[in-house]
């Protein structure tokens, strides 16, 4: 079974609208760092649709850009993050799809 097959529901925020959201991180630049970050999202059956990293002193930056979560679930996912001993910083920018449309 694919997870592109079955996405989780979000049972929190069935109606509401739902966007693609940007993750902005900072974390210890140890080596499982991104693998304990990115294992947030694999197992909620997400799949970012992109991932930048780059390391500057001792710290990792990343961005990660997921679609189709509601702003409630972005922000539990962020407290997780939060969470991580690794992680310095997370923040949080969301974008409606219905504003994506539009730029697009």
């Amino acid at each position: 079974m694919h997870a592109a097959e079955h996405p989780r529901i979000d049972a929190w925020a069935a109606n509401t609208a739902h966007s693609t959201v940007h993750y902005r991180l900072q974390a210890e630049a140890e080596p499982d760092s991104l693998c304990r970050v990115l294992n947030l999202f694999a197992l909620q059956f997400l799949t970012p649709h992109s991932v930048q990293v780059s390391q500057c002193d001792d710290l990792l930056d990343m961005e990660i850009g997921i679609g189709g979560l509601s702003w409630h679930r972005a922000e539990v996912i962020a407290q997780k993050l939060r969470n991580l001993v690794c992680v310095a910083d997370v923040s949080l920018e969301c974008r409606p799809r219905l504003a994506q449309a539009a730029s697009a």
